[in-house]
């Protein structure tokens, strides 16, 4: 009796590996969609500052989850461009998660997909560090949109994080000061089979990345390869 419980506990443990690791393949899968939808927008994220950011982070179909309160939880990945002074490809991600009072604001009732870039180093370091509270631990601004945007202003120069919004098909800069951007460390964990901590993934390069970040490196790659930060 005491075998059969032992057999049945294994295999329910490895039932739940599985569909927590098919879970972050699937929304790494749709991270790489949002993240092609949106860059190949003509009126969509300057080109200028995509190539000069260093990261970039994607959360596909937040939704506000508190009426009246203006909570909301999304969780999605993070992606850097590799090497020394992130002069190299795009790499291997890590799963992240934003929530916080004002994202609910931005939301309306409506799933929205949200894109950030990470403007430089000293943005790269906090969000991969710990938990960051945009507008206090990290300078963030609602990013500029078009093909010639005004990339030069004082908010855009001072920012360390640039966030986008997509609902609706309308897509635009907004501000999301005030929210909480952190790694997922259980997703992360069902994604790679192991406790890793995103700058584990990001710049210890513990390991490869895996075949569902495909398309979401392979967009970046293809839309910005060379980082022309000058950092």
């Amino acid at each position: 009796m005491r075998k059969s419980c032992t057999v049945i506990a294994i295999a329910l443990f490895f039932a739940a590996v599985t569909l927590g690791q098919e879970k972050e393949v699937e929304r790494l899968k749709e991270c790489g969609t949002v993240m092609g939808e949106i860059l190949n927008m003509p009126d969509g994220i300057p080109q200028d500052l995509l190539d000069k950011a260093e990261c970039a982070v994607v959360f596909p179909s937040v939704k506000k989850f508190a009426i009246g309160i203006g909570g909301s939880y999304g969780r999605g990945a993070l992606v850097c461009r590799g090497g020394e002074n992130y002069s190299g490809p795009w790499g291997t991600p890590a799963m992240y998660a934003l929530e916080g009072g004002n994202i609910g604001f931005q939301l309306g009732g409506q799933a929205t997909d949200f894109v950030l870039l990470i403007m430089n180093p000293k943005g790269a370091k906090s969000i991969l560090s710990s938990k960051v509270k945009l507008g206090a631990d990290a300078a963030a601004a609602a990013g500029p949109k078009g093909r010639n945007a005004a990339a030069a202003t004082d908010v855009v120069m001072k920012a360390e994080i640039l966030s986008y919004s997509r609902s609706r098909g309308l897509f635009a800069g907004v501000s999301l000061e005030g929210s909480t951007l952190r790694s997922d460390g259980g997703a992360n964990k069902n994604l790679y089979g192991k406790d890793l901590s995103a700058k584990d993934i990001i710049l210890g390069g513990k390991v490869a990345a895996p075949a569902s970040a495909a398309s979401l490196t392979s967009i970046l790659n293809k839309k910005s390869p060379k980082n022309r930060s000058g950092n």
